[in-house]
């Protein structure tokens, strides 16, 4: 007689590959002692599980739980696995209670949840240097070894002026630098890293010098720098969005890196990052 779900309640949410144990509650109503008695999969989505499970010896109207060792599948999605109790003989006992009175199930989805990476509430926290040495978040924008900053509600290229601006100006020399190294994250499978970026402008519409590389990298246990993404831009009047796929990451906790690099001269490279963010599409 099937009793409850002790574990894994119908349509638990896993990640991609989770191990867990699912575990049913089951009695023997019958006249006969269970004595080489075992747990088996019947149909549906194995999930890897192992089969036969011997389920050792339950007296007449005993109770006892049976488990079984799971993985989520690689796949997002809903999956069932049906299971039921053979005897010493072979022949599948009746489950009153249970699926059409013969089986009982495991019943789960598979989904990538995020929390999300925000880059721009996380610049405060982020180590900031150029090639002057180390910078304090916060500016000021007179600093000639570059700074980094909120700017919120400047006007950028395009015209906008967006609530939340964060400005990467890299040292006042030719070919000067800025880099910010964030707090460490996991990444999640599917996850994607996308901003806007550009210039801050003038009334005029003019940005400086407006040409630099920005750059998205990655450092993962204090090892070397890796390269994920470089983009070139100039002042063209419009913002470019980018999007990287950090698939290749999933699973890895990382320290990523905004950087700025002047093509030439810095002198008013105002650099900005709009909506960085490491998101689920």
């Amino acid at each position: 007689h099937f009793i409850k779900d002790v574990t894994i309640p119908d349509g638990t949410t896993f990640t991609p590959g989770t191990l867990f144990t699912k575990t049913w509650r089951l009695r023997n109503s019958g006249n006969c002692t269970w004595s080489g008695y075992s747990l088996v999969f019947d149909n549906g989505d194995s999930m890897s599980g192992a089969s036969p499970i011997a389920i050792g010896t339950v007296n007449p109207g005993q109770e006892v739980d049976v488990s079984v060792n799971l993985t989520a599948p690689a796949s997002n999605g809903s999956y069932r696995g049906y299971w039921r109790v053979r005897n010493a003989s072979g022949a599948l006992l009746p489950v009153f209670g249970g699926h059409e009175n013969k089986s009982f199930f495991v019943d789960i989805k598979v989904g990538v949840t995020s929390s999300g990476y925000d880059f721009y509430t996380r610049a405060p926290s982020a180590i900031w240097v150029s090639g002057a040495g180390n910078l304090t978040f916060g500016g000021p924008d007179t600093n000639v070894s570059g700074f980094a900053m909120y700017k919120d509600g400047q006007k950028v290229e395009g015209g906008s002026t967006p609530a939340k601006v964060l400005e990467t100006h890299p040292e006042f020399v030719n070919d000067g630098v800025i880099s910010g190294r964030f707090p460490a994250y996991t990444v999640v499978t599917g996850e994607r890293f996308t901003a806007q970026i550009g210039f801050l402008t003038l009334g005029d519409g003019s940005c400086g010098a407006g040409n630099a590389k920005f750059q998205l990298n990655y450092r993962e246990g204090g090892g070397p720098v890796t390269p994920l993404g470089s983009w070139t831009e100039t002042c063209n009047g419009t913002l470019s969005p980018i999007s990287v796929d950090l698939t290749p990451l999933a699973g890895k906790t990382v320290e990523f890196i905004l950087a700025i690099l002047a093509n030439g001269s810095s002198g008013q490279d105002w650099a900005v990052w709009i909506k960085p963010q490491i998101a689920l599409p």
